[in-house]
């Protein structure tokens, strides 16, 4: 296959060869003569914590072509360039989050000054709880300290 006939565009998969590898990921020639960087997430499904366990300089890989920045930046994938295995489950793709679309109001969970709400919802304390129990105890820790602290020197206005 010559160079010149291979196009290296987003989407498209093309084969290449390892020219480096990092702690961070591994760089490939394309056939248009730029290099490209597979990043260690995108080498393999499973867990990649060694690089060198699933390449090696010079390797020919097929990889997919995630993006192409204007800096020259190339963005590239083994994993989504891989045929997909037969017994793999198929994901379909989670749509993009619509930013401008709101969530509806959660009912209120009756917590508030003076009540006992300390477990309002199924068993279970709330947020609100947790965080007045923590606020609680974090003052009586507070306050045994200073105890603890003002006896230690005597009490207030020793050592004048």
């Amino acid at each position: 296959m010559s160079s010149d006939t291979v196009e290296v565009a987003v989407g498209k998969v093309v084969e290449g060869t390892v020219t480096g590898i990092t702690h961070f990921g591994a760089f490939v020639a394309l056939p248009n003569g730029k290099t490209g960087l597979v990043h260690i997430s995108e080498v393999a499904d499973a867990y990649v914590k060694d690089i060198k366990d699933y390449l090696h300089d010079n390797d020919v890989v097929k990889v997919r072509v995630l993006s192409m920045e204007e800096g020259g930046k190339i963005g590239l994938s083994i994993r989504q360039a891989a045929e997909p295995r037969p017994d793999a489950p198929v994901r379909e793709p989670r749509p993009p989050r619509d930013p401008s679309a709101h969530r509806e109001p959660r009912e209120p969970r009756g917590h508030g000054r003076g009540g006992n709400n300390q477990f309002a919802r199924g068993g279970q304390p709330t947020f609100e709880d947790k965080i007045q129990r923590f606020m609680r105890d974090s003052e009586d820790r507070l306050q045994d300290l200073k105890r603890s602290t003002e006896s230690k020197r005597g009490g207030r206005g020793a050592g004048r």
